[in-house]
């Protein structure tokens, strides 16, 4: 790997995390451009593997590459700030929409601009899936996997760990890559216990000390508490993706501690489908329309934003964790043909999944009603045609042709798409 100065490492993570919209799949093809492509800073070989470890983590994979990498580039200080840099955009970003949602609501020109902009997002992410599979499906096996995981995460209900489990045996069984892929890690060590031991041990230190300071000071029934130790949770299990898992925080925070409604729960997933960062930023809404309304004896709009910002930190601070402890042994192992081969079915079967939440996202884009089908081991949504929005189909085409055929960026569809989606609002055609 080439020398990269960390003041230049700084001013390009910045560039990244200005352009990290479109989710996990947008977010991780413009990493693999920037960083493989544009700066040549590390290997595509270097590139897939340290994604398909993050592959494998709970939490935002996207946010854990990003780490990973910065880790690599310039060791603990520059995971630090690739990682920070990354989330930060999109925090920011969260936090002054949800205080502007708390303050005006949802009104027909916001729903109007969140319709183009959902619509373009799909774009991007169908555009990161195509330049994703078309370097990582390098022949007929991985192909299947991608294909295999397609179907059975959308028509059969199968779920994300199951997949990994199934791809990875594959993987290791049938994927040995070329010796060239390995040479690399010869003379790779492994650190030392006692490293991962103080690395354990501060990070942990890290993540619960704000929970720390809420059962001290306003006990452990208060409202921040329950988003600390829920969310902290979520962090743990959160496998798959935050598509994966967050019909689960939905029951959770709007059935059992009612934080919101279900209806601001879908808001507050558009909101976090259209800002730089992370889709699990949408957890930072639903705390803060939790504490919104419950974080007495606090203002509540200042318990609001500490309730928002203590979600994302028990949410991001265990993927600095994850990175910082498991990282040097992942690369110590990149030499195990057995390891490289699992690691890359998982990719490949990473590549489906991806597909089928492009799938699931156009569905609930394009159709307003959808039927449910079951039987024979099949879960679908058929989509009902006479729902169709026409708008939101254009729309989507639209931001598809400034992507695939002008080759316009990312940014610039989404503010065309918006643009366009607000003006046909204001004409009467969209509602």
């Amino acid at each position: 790997m080439p020398e990269v100065r960390f003041g230049e490492a700084v001013r390009v993570w910045a560039r990244v995390a200005a352009l990290s919209f479109g989710g996990p799949a947008g977010q991780i093809a413009v990493m693999h451009r920037i960083l493989v492509d544009e700066k040549k800073w590390i290997s595509e070989n270097r590139f897939l593997h340290a994604l398909n470890y993050c592959m494998l983590l709970p939490g935002p994979e996207a946010h854990q590459l990003s780490v990973y990498i910065g880790w690599l580039l310039n060791g603990t200080r520059g995971g630090l700030v690739a990682g920070g840099l990354f989330m930060l955009p999109g925090v920011l970003a969260i936090l002054a929409l949800s205080i502007l949602y708390a303050l005006v609501g949802n009104t027909d020109v916001v729903s109007a601009i969140f319709l183009g902009l959902k619509a373009a997002v799909l774009a991007v992410v169908l555009q990161a899936v195509f330049r994703i599979g078309r370097r990582v499906l390098n022949g007929a096996f991985p192909a299947a996997i991608a294909a295999l995981a397609f179907i059975g995460s959308a028509f059969f209900g199968l779920a994300f760990p199951l997949v990994v489990l199934i791809a990875g045996l594959a993987g290791a069984l049938a994927i040995r890559p070329e010796p060239a892929v390995l040479a690399a890690a010869d003379g790779a060590r492994r650190p030392a216990p006692s490293r991962s031991l103080g690395i354990l041990a501060l990070g942990l230190t890290i993540w619960f000390l704000p929970l720390l300071v809420v059962l001290l000071f306003l006990g452990r029934d208060h409202v921040f508490m329950e988003i600390g130790l829920f969310f902290s949770q979520m962090a743990v299990v959160s496998f798959g993706g935050a598509y994966a898992v967050l019909s689960y925080v939905a029951q959770v925070a709007v059935d059992s501690y009612g934080w919101l409604t279900a209806g601001e729960m879908l808001d507050g997933l558009a909101l976090a489908e259209t800002t730089p960062g992370p889709l699990i930023l949408v957890v930072q809404f639903v705390a803060f329309m939790g504490a919104l309304r419950g974080g007495g004896p606090l203002d509540p709009m200042v318990a609001a934003v500490i309730g928002g910002l203590l979600a994302s930190w028990v949410t991001f601070v265990p993927s600095f964790l994850w990175i910082f402890l498991g990282a040097p042994y992942v690369e110590a192992l990149r030499g195990n043909r057995m390891l490289s081969g699992a690691l890359a079915g998982v990719t490949a079967a990473v590549v489906g999944v991806i597909l089928n939440l492009a799938f699931w996202f156009a569905l609930r884009t394009w159709f307003a009603e959808r039927r449910s089908l079951q039987g024979y081991g099949i879960e679908f949504d058929m989509p009902i045609l006479s729902s169709l929005d026409p708008v939101a189909l254009a729309l989507s085409l639209f931001a598809m042709m400034g992507l695939f055929l002008t080759r316009l960026g990312m940014l610039p569809v989404l503010g065309l798409a918006a643009l366009a989606s607000l003006l046909l609002h204001m004409a009467g055609v969209a509602g």
